[in-house]
């Protein structure tokens, strides 16, 4: 049998199914963001099942209203309440990559400091979008609630939250921003004695405040500091976490030393950890905390030069 001729109504029908399939992959555009270790991500389809691999990351999915699609999160996921309740995949020693597969995710997001190169590996393995999650700026944390709202089809709230945390730092720096000079230690832990150097997002806190971390120029991102150095440098605020347990001096190890200035001027003073260390919107309030220290430390020298 002969073909039919083609006629106008088969060049209708068939620009007619062109024009659909374009419009369909418009409307599946490929979502394509760039994480913190410069990678592009790729995802077909907004993220449905994400895998959160850090506290902070989780902290940051639920801000940005992504919180219904984290199937799994690591330990120490514990804010908001509803975090708790998330099945846990493992911690920054293990992961269990049998549970990981069986949660079926679509998107893992991975903190490149905090999880180890082995993990990663196996997480790479697996085939699914990895995001790197490494907020170094106090911005960055605005810039990962939107990059994570993209990434989920949540834009709308992660962009209401980006704002309301930049507003807040915004009113911080106009307050505090140009105060005179506060020279800053920062105690992680006291055995063996930890600081963080000028990379991480704890010196970009105490920037805002106008302080200055003495250990702000060391190349580790979390190293290692002798007694003997902080002396030296001697800061005019020392700045550790909640003592948890009776055996840690914490910021108390230094009461001893009454050269240090932080001690004459009874600058010893603790932050809560979560709010200052954790790279999530709460942020927010640990720098406002952070920020009212350093300013009781000014009033102190003054008072101390007045006598």
């Amino acid at each position: 049998m002969l073909p039919m001729k083609a006629g106008p109504m088969f060049y209708f029908f068939r620009v007619s199914i062109l024009v659909l399939a374009f419009l369909s992959s418009r409307g599946h555009a490929a979502i394509s963001v760039r994480d913190d270790a410069g990678h592009s991500v790729v995802l077909q389809t907004p993220a449905l099942r994400v895998i959160s691999m850090a506290p902070h990351v989780t902290e940051l999915l639920f801000a940005a209203g992504g919180g219904e699609h984290i199937v799994g999160a690591m330990n120490f996921s514990d804010f908001p309440p509803a975090a708790k309740s998330l099945p846990l995949i493992g911690s920054n020693n293990q992961i269990d990559i049998e549970r990981v597969i069986a949660l079926q995710p679509d998107l893992l997001i991975v903190w490149q400091s905090g999880n180890t190169t082995r993990q990663i590996e196996q997480l790479k393995r697996l085939g699914v979008p990895i995001f790197f999650s490494e907020p170094r700026k106090l911005d960055d944390v605005a810039l990962s609630l939107i990059r994570f709202g993209h990434m989920l089809g949540t834009a709308k709230t992660a962009q209401a939250a980006a704002l309301a945390y930049r507003q807040k730092l915004a009113a911080l720096a106009a307050t505090y921003g140009g105060r005179p000079l506060v020279r800053v230690f920062y105690q992680v832990w006291d055995k063996p004695l930890y600081t963080l150097n000028g990379q991480h997002i704890v010196s970009d806190a105490i920037r805002l405040c106008g302080g200055e971390n003495i250990f702000g120029a060391l190349t580790v991102l979390a190293p290692s500091v002798s007694v003997e150095a902080v002396l030296a440098a001697n800061p005019e605020v020392i700045f550790g976490g909640d003592q948890h347990d009776l055996a840690d001096a914490g910021i108390n190890l230094w009461k001893p030393y009454r050269s240090l200035l932080a001690v004459q001027h009874a600058n010893l003073f603790t932050v809560n950890g979560e709010l200052l260390a954790r790279a999530g919107p709460r942020m927010a309030e640990g720098v406002t905390a952070l920020c009212e220290k350093l300013e009781i430390a000014r009033r102190r020298r003054h008072l101390s030069h007045t006598n």
